[in-house]
């Protein structure tokens, strides 16, 4: 007998359990839009009844702030797994690389963290501050290649926003099936970026 998608999680435990649940709402986002987040829907997907999703989300926005900030959670785990360098730059650009690496990896969390795939979606506070510390790993990067006098004259966290919208921009394209050599495309990208930015 095969164990449904909330059978298995509930062998390892509440967070695998919630892991199992946010998946599942993230991948019906990406798959049939916002009509499928009900949360009848969600606990039919993996096999539980709803009284699973109110008692660890409380109702659909608790679900959906759930679902931003694990997004968020995911993407600060991968740029924080980035091993510091000597070079500051050479940081700089591995976290360039685990930028496209978790969009790939978690596209269906990506379009909820940086689209707009809920009409009327506003994360909360609570939420928000859950994001924040991705952008202070870039900051503190960028900021690495400053104290190393390496950068332009220029605000370095003007600089970490101006690498976050090329990074997002490359991405958007790349997910959205528009750049057939990514990889090419990405180390000239880091090659303009060195050019525009450092002395």
């Amino acid at each position: 007998m095969t164990l449904s998608a909330f059978e298995q999680a509930r062998l390892h435990g509440e967070q695998a359990i919630r892991t199992t649940l946010l998946d599942a709402a993230s991948h019906l986002l990406a798959t049939e839009g916002v009509q499928a987040l009900a949360l009848r829907r969600i606990a039919a997907e993996v096999g539980c009844s709803t009284t699973v999703l109110y008692r660890l989300f409380g109702n659909k926005a608790g679900l959906l702030e759930a679902l931003y900030a694990e997004g968020f959670e995911r993407f600060q785990r991968r740029l924080a797994a980035v091993p510091k360098d000597p070079d500051p730059l050479v940081h700089l650009v591995g976290l360039s690389r685990a930028y496209r690496e978790n969009a790939l990896a978690e596209r269906n969390y990506y379009k909820l963290m940086f689209g707009d795939p809920i009409p009327g979606f506003q994360p909360g506070e609570e939420a928000i501050l859950q994001a924040a510390p991705t952008f202070t790993i870039l900051q503190e990067a960028v900021a690495d290649c400053a104290a190393a006098d390496l950068l332009i004259d220029a605000e370095p966290r003007h600089i970490a926003a101006a690498l976050w919208a090329a990074m997002h921009g490359f991405v958007s394209l790349e997910l959205a099936g528009h750049l057939p050599e990514p990889e090419a495309v990405l180390d000239t990208m880091h090659r303009t970026i060195a050019g525009q930015f450092l002395r």
